[in-house]
């Protein structure tokens, strides 16, 4: 089975999560990074899972589910270890059109959610289509030693030096060019080297004299790993 790739836009948005456990939780506190605002259905919570309330954009019905649960819901994860209650859930958001996931139960779903490694905005998902779940988090983290936490730095690097060109007032053709030398510089290793002086020399090479980490407003900072089973 083919599945169409996407990442998506949840700040703001409602999501459901049925299941009170440690996998609910898991699933709660990724949706809650997203900025997403999540409805927590369960009448019991892992002591885990319960750590994660109060939270402003966490709703938690401490009862069992109801089909209205999904009202104004953008997708929904059943995540729980009754086969009728995840078909009911299933079911109710098949009938609304909503994207629903059953955790572990890909015949259930209409997505499913990867093996991820985050590093600030870098997002690497892997996913064997359902086949081997096992088999896409050894993928995974056989990326964790090649995506180190200087990407993180790195793309915020990028991001800024985008703003600082786009800014110029230039033309989408020359800035182009800028674009892919900055892609195709040292500024990845220089930046895991802790080598400042050498970020700015390749930022004024490519971008000019009046261009560096002062001019961008930019810090290095160490962010820690994300990854997501």
């Amino acid at each position: 089975m083919q599945y169409y790739p996407a990442f998506l836009d949840l700040r703001g948005r409602l999501a459901v999560v049925v299941g009170g456990g440690q996998v609910a939780g898991r699933k709660v506190a990724s949706l809650l990074e997203a900025g997403a605002w999540v409805r927590l259905v369960a009448p019991e919570l892992n002591p885990a899972t319960a750590a994660l309330l109060p939270h402003a954009q966490v709703e938690h019905l401490a009862r069992a589910f109801a089909p209205a649960d999904l009202e104004g819901a953008w997708l929904v994860i059943s995540a729980t270890n009754l086969e009728e209650l995840n078909r009911a859930v299933a079911a109710e958001a098949e009938n609304r059109r909503v994207f629903v996931n059953v955790v572990d139960v890909p015949e259930l779903c209409s997505f499913i959610v990867p093996a991820s490694l985050r590093r600030g905005d870098l997002c690497l998902a892997v996913s064997t289509g359902g086949a081997g779940p096992a088999v896409a988090r050894r993928l995974r983290e056989g990326l964790e030693g090649q995506y180190g936490p200087e990407w993180g730095d790195y793309l915020r690097l990028m991001r800024a030096a985008r703003q600082w060109v786009k800014a110029q007032g230039r033309p989408a053709e020359a800035n182009r060019p800028l674009f892919f030398a900055l892609a195709d510089s040292d500024l990845l290793r220089r930046l895991a080297a802790g080598d400042l002086a050498g970020v700015d020399e390749v930022l004024r090479g490519i971008l000019g004299p009046e261009c560096g980490l002062a001019a961008l407003g930019w810090r290095q900072e160490q962010p820690a790993a994300e990854a997501q089973p």
